[in-house]
């Protein structure tokens, strides 16, 4: 479970949300919603300890996460707007790294048919930075299918991302929490998914 108690966070004394409070458990959806400048990203990058909160308490299985941040690494997956994936390395090369921190049971045959679903096949030897803004976000994608991991945090996910894309990444959403997983994510798009809590930061 990750359990969010009354985090405030400000920035040169302005307040960028206050108070809030979030229960994610398994099997569970949080979208974060708000207009731009609400502070969705900021609130994600409070949890993932990147930045720090001025009050409150960010709980990740029992524990204050600075206390359990090396597990709750371990057990996250978090992609923001600028894309994780290594731009000097090819596209073979950033799968093959990230297959090689999972435990995937995907093989080749597999990735490349998701590969092909995504019509990024033909980009498998083109280096990450000549790939497009949606291209890279597909590619985001198929790193999220690989990882497995319980906690999915997520900024942004279904920007730039074509209609079969994006009912890939609804589907690819319901496998995960189906099988236990958790995801929190902010984003302006509203997925079809059944029973999606959400968070509005004003």
């Amino acid at each position: 479970m990750l359990l969010i108690n009354n985090l405030s966070f400000s920035r040169n004394e302005t307040k960028i949300f206050e108070n809030l409070n979030l229960s994610l458990n398994n099997k569970e959806i949080i979208q974060i919603k708000g207009r731009n400048g609400s502070g969705k990203t900021t609130f994600l990058k409070v949890i993932l300890n990147i930045l720090e909160p001025n009050n409150g308490e960010i709980i990740w299985k029992g524990k204050n996460i600075k206390k359990n941040i090396f597990d709750f690494y371990k057990q996250t997956t978090f992609i923001m707007d600028n894309n994780t994936s290594t731009r000097e390395l090819s596209v073979e090369d950033n799968i093959d790294f990230w297959r090689g921190l999972s435990s995937s049971k995907l093989n080749n045959e597999e990735i490349f048919e998701l590969l092909n679903k995504l019509n990024i096949e033909k980009y498998y030897k083109t280096k990450v930075m000549y790939l497009s803004s949606g291209e890279r976000k597909k590619l985001e994608l198929i790193r999220l299918i690989l990882e497995q991991k319980k906690l999915w945090v997520l900024d942004e996910p279904f920007n730039h991302l074509d209609d079969l894309s994006i009912e890939i990444l609804n589907q690819t959403f319901l496998d995960h929490v189906n099988n236990d997983g958790m995801i929190l994510f902010a984003s302006h798009y509203d997925p079809m998914i059944n029973n999606l809590e959400i968070l509005v930061l004003n």
